[in-house]
């Protein structure tokens, strides 16, 4: 045989040596690998990547069925130690959920507040979900269709087993949000009984079935991201079971075990504005937060706290004080000083 001409033996190991370097190239980091894994074997949401944005704070792209195969963005602020690959030691943080509002993503409370700078934190998971635009925190109607998008189910369901099971989450939670995300955690708290030990809503769309303004606004909402407002919950009279079901004032009795945090302004010019502020949407929402207060008082909550503060308007730096402010409740809810 020619000395040329390789042998099988030499074919195969130059072959074994190509697919080795082209393997190594293309495997994703050890959290997507083990995620995917897992996912193989188990319909719902995966991670198909994972992305260190900042110290402590890690994003997480994750495939879900509930949203009909897309992908979407969770943020962790992580806690100090924590290590969800190290499978000899691995620790269950308690987690704090942290809703974003309306026109907004994952990012925004990092973006726009100090919550990554907040020592209290340092000792919990903080989990930043993408809810969607404008997806307010629901599996949508869609003409009773249901299906894409399913955020409730994704969040509460998918999610929530996802990061429990390969990301260091514990069932020790409490959760909080701003705008459309304070009706999300209330809604969710309400909904889902025992899954949260507490919830804050700061300015939070908490009964928009209050009025004919409060139920036009938050249908505008609704159209602006679908052009079909009825998509989302239906109309507001033929499906009135669907939207009481997810107005916090009408969940009322299932909130009376938890602790509840509630604040907003009134939507007039506060401390905090540019001078000349003012906030319709504010006000509406102050209507609201009120109503629920005295609803949430005369079903026998015992352990609500209202910080309705007067003049102030919809904006970060009312909501960052506010997350600070409540803080020691929700923390407490955890069994951790504040």
């Amino acid at each position: 045989m020619s000395a040329n001409v390789p042998t099988a033996l030499t074919l195969r190991a130059r072959v074994l040596l190509v697919l080795s370097v082209l393997l190594a190239t293309l495997a994703p980091t050890a959290p997507a690998l083990a995620a995917e894994k897992a996912g193989a074997s188990r319909p719902g949401a995966e991670v198909v990547a994972v992305t260190q944005v900042a110290d402590r704070q890690v994003d997480l792209s994750v495939r879900s069925t509930a949203l009909g195969g897309r992908t979407v963005k969770v943020r962790l602020l992580t806690p100090d130690g924590w290590n969800p690959q190290d499978r000899s030691h691995r620790q269950h943080w308690p987690t704090l959920w942290l809703l974003h509002g309306c026109c907004g993503d994952y990012t925004s409370w990092t973006a726009r507040t100090d919550v990554a700078q907040t020592d209290a934190l340092r000792d919990v998971l903080v989990v930043m979900p993408e809810a969607g635009w404008n997806g307010w925190y629901s599996d949508w109607w869609n003409h009773g269709q249901g299906g894409d998008p399913a955020w409730e189910t994704f969040h509460t369901v998918e999610l929530r087993r996802l990061l429990e099971r390969d990301w260091g989450a514990g069932t020790n939670r409490v959760v909080a949000g701003l705008s459309m995300g304070g009706q999300g955690a209330l809604m969710y708290a309400a909904r889902h009984p025992g899954m949260f030990k507490a919830t804050a809503a700061y300015s939070g769309s908490v009964h928009p079935l209050l009025n004919d303004e409060s139920i036009n606004r938050i249908m505008g909402f609704f159209a602006g991201q679908n052009n079909d407002p009825l998509r989302v919950w239906g109309d507001p009279v033929a499906q009135r079971r669907i939207w009481e079901s997810h107005d916090p004032y009408h969940l009322a009795k299932r909130l009376r075990s938890i602790p509840v945090y509630l604040s907003c302004g009134d939507g007039t010019t506060g401390p905090l504005d540019t001078p000349g502020s003012t906030s319709a949407l504010e006000a509406d929402f102050n209507r609201q937060n009120h109503a629920l207060a005295a609803e949430l008082r005369r079903v026998g909550a015992k352990h609500v706290t209202t910080n309705f503060y007067g003049p102030g308007t919809h904006g970060w730096a009312y909501w960052e004080r506010e997350l600070h402010a409540s803080l020691p409740m929700l923390l407490g809810a955890l069994g951790i000083d504040g």
